[in-house]
């Protein structure tokens, strides 16, 4: 008979995916993520399986939190489509300044691996693109309501300001990480908002 875990296993998903957040997945080590988890080496392998298993799930666990939340906010009916793109982009904001270790943001998870590991990790670059469409899908349904509701003027394709916004979206994000202070990226916010209303 197998024992049971003593162990909060979404607790120790939440842990690792902090730890690769702030690290990235190469420079995380076995030792930074049974430290992260209070898990021993045995314990992380037999949950996990291996480190890559470990940083899937754990991106699989980002993705799912903040994606949800982040369409949750462009669903808002109560808002017109514009205001609720400027919700978004004044949520960006305030979790990059949620997430600052001296002076730098962590950044996002997501745009992290796009950089470190989709060019040659194709599982994670699946996941990505998943993320992406459903960004993307959900980013464009915004803007086309904008139009209806005549919130969003810009005369550009509704894909093409989709595609826009979430660019702007990453480069707050590695602005963040970059040094990048609250004013600066609220200013992206307002060109990119400029971009849609003008």
């Amino acid at each position: 008979m197998a024992r049971p875990r003593l162990f909060d296993e979404e607790r120790a998903l939440d842990a690792a995916m902090r730890t690769f957040w702030e690290k990235g997945y190469e420079a995380t080590s076995t030792q930074d993520l049974c430290e992260a988890t209070e898990l021993g080496r045995s314990s992380v392998y037999n949950t996990f399986k291996s480190k890559h298993d470990l940083f899937m799930r754990a991106l699989a666990h980002y993705i799912d939190t903040m994606t949800t939340a982040q369409l949750a906010i462009l669903e808002d009916a109560r808002l017109s489509a514009a205001d609720r793109i400027r919700a978004l982009l004044v949520r960006i904001v305030e979790s990059d300044a949620e997430c600052r270790a001296g002076g730098r943001s962590l950044g996002c998870l997501t745009v992290n691996t796009t950089v470190e590991l989709a060019g040659r990790d194709a599982g994670a670059a699946g996941v990505l693109e998943r993320d992406a469409a459903r960004r993307l899908a959900a980013l464009r349904a915004v803007v086309e309501e904008g139009r209806r509701d005549g919130s969003i003027t810009s005369p550009r394709d509704a894909g093409v300001l989709a595609r826009f916004v979430n660019a702007a979206i990453a480069g707050m994000r590695v602005s963040g990480q970059g040094g990048a202070d609250r004013a600066a990226l609220e200013s992206i916010a307002e060109v990119t908002m400029d971009a849609l209303t003008r």
